[in-house]
C-alpha cells in the first residue's frame, strides 16, 4: 500500500507539473503580489488538487531567518486575555496591525508567578521574530528571557523605564480629570482602589511607602497621579485609603469594595484605577442599597464598553490602538534589520475624559 503523502505534491514536483519555477509556486503563496491573479490561482487549483499545503514553513523560515510570527507576551493565565475587556481591546488592535502582513500571533500566557520556570523556558523557546511585552513589573523574568533571545522586543504600558522601544499613555497625567472631577464637587473623604501594585501578590491596604516602591509602573503612576490632585487641594495624602488586588477579576473587585467602604465608612468618593475595579464598586454599592452618585460618587480608568455603557465616569484610554501601534511598530524593527532603517522607539498616546453620570456633589 502506497502512503497517502506519497501521492501528495511536492513544490519542486508542482512547479515541473505545471511548466513553471519553483519559485513562482512559492510566489503564489509567499508574495501574490508578485503574480498575476491568473497564474496565481491555477498555481493554487492544482495545488488543492494534488492536496499540497503550501511551502514548507520550516524550509522558508531558513531561508529567510524569519518564521512569520510575532510573540505577545501576557504575563496573566490565557483564560484573562479573553476576559478582560481592556485586554480584549489591545489583542484586537495587534490582530488589526497585522492583517495583510502574512504574520501570525502567537500568545505565550507566562502567568502571574514570576517563578514558573517552564514559563520562562517557553518565552525561550518560542518560534517568533519579536515580542510584544504587555504591562510586566520592573525586572520580570520573562522580559528578561525575551531580551536575551536577541529578537527586536517592544514593551506596551509597562516597564516604563527599560530603554527598550515603548508604546503607551501618561498614566499619572491621565488620570487627573478623574481625580479632578471629585474635586470640583467637593468630595473630601475619597478611597482608592488599585489592582495589582507589585510583582509578588499583596491584598489589601497599602501605604504611602508601598505605593512608592511599586514595581509595577501603571497603577502606581495612576494612584500617585490622583493622589498629587488630592495634595493639591489641600488633603493629606497619607490618610487617604488605598486598597488593592492582586488578582483582577469581577470577584475581587467587589470584595475590594467591600473592604474598603466597610472599613472606612466615612468615604463619599472612590476613585479606581481600573473600570474593572469600578464595575465592583457599583456592583457592591447595588447589592447594599447605596445609591450612586447621590450617596458614593466612582470614577474608573480605560473606557472599556461596558463601562461606558453604564455611563461611568472614567478615563478612555486607547486600548485598540495601543495594540496596533506596538505591533507596528514591532513589524517595522523586524523589517529595520535588515534594511538598517530607523524606526521611532517611544510612543505615547493620547487619552480623553468621559464625565459620565457617576459622580455627584457629596451629601
Amino acid at each position: 500500500m502506497v502512503k497517502r503523502s506519497e501521492h501528495r505534491k511536492t513544490l519542486a514536483s508542482l512547479a515541473a507539473e505545471l511548466g513553471v519555477s519553483r519559485t513562482t509556486v512559492s510566489n503564489a503563496y509567499n508574495r501574490p503580489d508578485q503574480l498575476a491573479p491568473a497564474t496565481r490561482q491555477r498555481i493554487l487549483a492544482a495545488a488543492a488538487a494534488h492536496g499540497y499545503p503550501g511551502p514548507d514553513p520550516t524550509a522558508r523560515s531558513l531561508r529567510t531567518r524569519h518564521v512569520g510570527s510575532v510573540g505577545v507576551l501576557l504575563t496573566e493565565h490565557l483564560s484573562y486575555a479573553f476576559e478582560d475587556m481592556a485586554s480584549v481591546d489591545f489583542l484586537a488592535g495587534m490582530a488589526e496591525a497585522s492583517a495583510g502582513s502574512h504574520t501570525t500571533l502567537t500568545l505565550l500566557p507566562a502567568g502571574p508567578d514570576p517563578n514558573d520556570d517552564p514559563a520562562v523556558d517557553l518565552v525561550g523557546r518560542a518560534s517568533v521574530d519579536g515580542f510584544v511585552i504587555y504591562s510586566v513589573a520592573a525586572g520580570d523574568a520573562y522580559l528578561e528571557a525575551a531580551q536575551r533571545r536577541g529578537l527586536p522586543v517592544v514593551i506596551c504600558d509597562q516597564p516604563t523605564d527599560t530603554g527598550l522601544p515603548f508604546v503607551g499613555i501618561d498614566d499619572r497625567a491621565a488620570i487627573e480629570p478623574a481625580a479632578r472631577a471629585l474635586i470640583d464637587v467637593g468630595h473630601t473623604h475619597i478611597g482608592i482602589l488599585s489592582i495589582r501594585l507589585h510583582r509578588q501578590p499583596l491584598d489589601g491596604a497599602v501605604s504611602l511607602a508601598d505605593i512608592d516602591a511599586a514595581d509595577l509602573h501603571v497603577q502606581r503612576s495612576r494612584v500617585l497621579g490622583a493622589l498629587d490632585v488630592f495634595s493639591a487641594a489641600g488633603l493629606d495624602a497619607e490618610s487617604i485609603p488605598v486598597v488593592t488586588r492582586h488578582t483582577n477579576i469581577p470577584a475581587t473587585a467587589v470584595d475590594a469594595a467591600a473592604e474598603l467602604l466597610e472599613s472606612h465608612p466615612e468615604l463619599t468618593a472612590v476613585l479606581c484605577t481600573t473600570d474593572s475595579m469600578a464595575l465592583g464598586v457599583l456592583e457592591y454599592a447595588s447589592k447594599q442599597g447605596i445609591d450612586v452618585p447621590s450617596e458614593l460618587s466612582v470614577t474608573g480608568f480605560d473606557g472599556i464598553s461596558e463601562a461606558l455603557l453604564r455611563d461611568l465616569t472614567t478615563v478612555i484610554q486607547p486600548n485598540k490602538a495601543k495594540g496596533a501601534a506596538a505591533g507596528h511598530m514591532l513589524s517595522q524593527l523586524i523589517a529595520a534589520e535588515e534594511k538598517s532603517t530607523h524606526v521611532p522607539t517611544r510612543r505615547l498616546l493620547p487619552t480623553s475624559f468621559h464625565p459620565g453620570a457617576t459622580v455627584a456633589p457629596p451629601r
